[in-house]
């Protein structure tokens, strides 16, 4: 149950909107009713939590979780993704349209998804739909249903039930964005580039990493703002991996084009230079890069480049992983490409920020109150703020533990931040007022797109 009396949190390193300072929280009824200077509050009859120097986040919203569920529910499932989305501090996730059968790309779809996840959900839950050719008819009446945009691959997606979208396909699909006012989500690689680079098998990253250029990523950018330019769409880019991106991102920025673009924990803390031959734990596309662009990412995530950090969670089972540990080949090219790290992105990313200088305003910027803005929910999440949603982390920013993959909540085993010592522990995730516990009910709810977020009106 969410506290049965008001209930006043206190911490002495409480991360607010204008920055981190000590305040007290009155929490009641699911939202949060004041925010007061430290030990002011009258408890009373409140119950009250005191935090000391444990750090008080605003829940985390991640808008880039793969859940798989329907049909590729051994991949993850909305038991598994929420509990570890609540271990790690993500009050709000944001489910991709693929990899679960059938995928988000009709409204026919979309309750199939939700009908699946109903009762299972340990944090607040909403969904992309999916623009893929042959379905623009479909957008709309996903759109009214209340999906918070719509994902689309210039690339193959790896899953034949969700195709990519060609030239025509893409135009045609974010000119019909533009007119009902959706967001358009992109993966953004360019199949020409990515055809032509050297495709060699084998154990060796950098192999795999010479079959995933960086001008794969940077024709694709090129062509969709092109497209968004033409259209008046309004365009995210996902998963950027790499900086060479970013000038084109400011020319257009300068040129009217509405474009964001998001990063991730994978591509701020792991560096080419760091994976082992075999160890495909690590693959996923795009791929993550050298260290040298690892700092210009760095760079542009503190220059406001980008508006969120979120995990792009693609978990998949071991045997598809091909990882020779678990009896497979080690092969890059032929392994499932997805990073599975949910539960670990606030720990991951603070470790590496800490240590170039960055504070815990400048995460909860990047990790809740960013996402937030980009899918409309800032009326609601990603601040500790009179008015949100009571979504709230007691975050310890010293505590350190060492990552034993099999400890996480998600479905399988595998992350590549296994052995790994992180910096940054979550001791208590509170939903909605709730401290969430996984050994008890899952009380997430089910979110919409907010009737009044009109992406046509967000810079």
């Amino acid at each position: 149950m969410p506290f049965s009396q008001p209930a006043v949190i206190r911490s002495r390193r409480a991360v607010l909107p204008a920055g981190e300072r000590p305040a007290d929280v009155l929490v009641r009824d699911g939202r949060i009713e004041q925010v007061a200077a430290h030990g002011s509050l009258v408890v009373g009859d409140s119950e009250l939590v005191d935090l000391g120097d444990t750090a008080l986040l605003p829940g985390l919203v991640d808008t880039h979780v793969h859940v798989n569920e329907p049909g590729r529910t051994e991949w993850e499932g909305f038991a598994t993704a929420t509990r570890a989305a609540a271990a790690g501090g993500v009050t709000t996730i944001i489910d991709m349209p693929l990899n679960s059968i059938p995928p988000t790309t009709t409204v026919d779809g979309l309750a199939v998804k939700r009908k699946t996840a109903e009762g299972q959900a340990w944090v607040d839950l909403g969904f992309w739909g999916g623009a893929v050719p042959g379905n623009v008819a479909d957008l709309e009446p996903l759109h009214r249903a209340g999906v918070f945009g719509f994902k689309s691959f210039l690339a193959p997606s790896g899953v034949d039930e969700f195709p990519h979208v060609e030239a025509a396909a893409l135009e045609a699909a974010l000119a019909e964005q533009a007119r009902i006012g959706a967001l358009a989500i992109i993966h953004a690689e360019d199949p020409a580039v990515l055809a032509a680079a050297p495709q060699q098998p084998g154990v060796h990253y950098r192999d795999f990493l010479a079959s995933r250029p960086s001008g794969a990523e940077t024709a694709a950018v090129a062509h969709l703002l092109r497209t968004a330019r033409r259209t008046g769409a309004r365009v995210h880019i996902l998963h950027v991996s790499s900086a060479a991106v970013l000038p084109l991102l400011r020319r257009a920025r300068e040129d009217g084009v509405r474009v964001t673009a998001e990063t991730c924990p994978h591509y701020l803390t792991l560096a080419a230079e760091q994976v082992p031959d075999g160890d495909t734990a690590f693959k996923c596309c795009p791929p993550i890069r050298d260290e040298a662009n690892r700092d210009a990412l760095w760079q542009a995530l503190a220059d406001g480049e980008f508006i969120a950090v979120v995990s792009d969670h693609s978990p998949s089972t071991p045997d598809l992983k091909l990882l020779p540990e678990y009896g497979g080949s080690g092969d890059f090219a032929a392994a499932w490409g997805g990073i599975a790290s949910l539960q670990l992105g606030l720990p991951a990313v603070w470790t590496e920020a800490r240590r170039r200088g960055h504070t815990l305003a400048d995460v909860v910027r990047w990790m809740s109150a960013g996402p937030a803005e980009l899918v409309g929910l800032s009326g609601t999440k990603g601040a500790i703020e009179a008015g949100r949603d009571a979504d709230l982390v007691a975050f310890d920013p010293d505590g350190e533990f060492s990552v034993h993959a099999g400890e996480l909540h998600h479905r399988n085993p595998v992350t590549p931040y296994a052995g790994r010592t992180l910096t940054g522990a979550v001791r208590t995730t509170w939903l909605r007022g709730r401290a969430v516990d996984t050994g008890a009910e899952p009380f997430g709810r089910q979110l919409t797109r907010p009737a009044d977020s009109r992406p046509d009106n967000a810079s």
